[in-house]
């Protein structure tokens, strides 16, 4: 079982190397599955979609976000696509980290794909969509929700309950360079400046 900063690790990692024109050991472009690896990158139209990873205690969750035009958005089988493209991203998830960590990622889906479209021109529209996978060796980050412990040390904690940027009344102001060799000074901290 990976601990939860090698699973940290290697999710990060897995990212790092899924950038857009990656490629592999063997100089081949890495696979995602996301439509912009599809058609001749300089005689096609881009289109322009990725993927991010957040982590929670216990959770990973997988944002998908594309341009698409208009007439795909009203197709009968839009949502699915949409599914089905971020299993895509959770399956490269899975064979890059236990090719990365020699450990397997065990994840299931936890709850629908949300899905967001805005419209950007009458044609395109940009989709933001995520859906959340529960995680097993995520649990660990559950301590980040607990109370800090007071680690303060006992010399440190004497010295701020001194109170050492207080000054009494009484106290006197500390002189002041007025510039051309005059220098002025305050009996305490409510007089006004008076030369010396």
């Amino acid at each position: 079982m990976a601990s939860v900063l090698e699973i940290v690790n290697g999710i990060s990692q897995v990212l790092a190397n899924s950038y857009d024109g990656a490629t592999d050991e063997d100089g081949e472009p890495v696979k995602i599955g996301l439509k912009r690896e599809e058609g001749h990158p300089i005689n096609d139209s881009r289109v322009m979609d990725g993927f991010s990873v957040k982590m929670y205690p216990g959770k990973i969750c997988i944002h998908y976000h594309a341009e698409i035009k208009l007439k795909d958005l009203h197709k009968n089988d839009f949502e699915s696509d949409v599914e089905g493209m971020i299993e895509q991203i959770a399956k490269f998830l899975k064979k890059e980290f236990k090719k990365i960590t020699g450990q397997s990622l065990s994840l299931s889906a936890d709850g629908d794909v949300k899905i967001i479209a805005q419209e950007t021109s009458r044609v395109r529209h940009f989709i933001q969509a995520y859906r959340n996978y529960k995680c097993s060796g995520l649990d660990g980050l559950d301590k980040i929700n607990e109370p800090s412990n007071d680690s303060i040390d006992d010399k440190f904690r004497s010295f701020m309950e001194q109170g050492g940027w207080k000054k009494s009344d009484d106290s006197k102001g500390a002189s002041v360079y007025a510039g051309n060799g005059k220098v002025h000074a305050r009996r305490n901290i409510n007089s006004p400046y008076k030369p010396e």
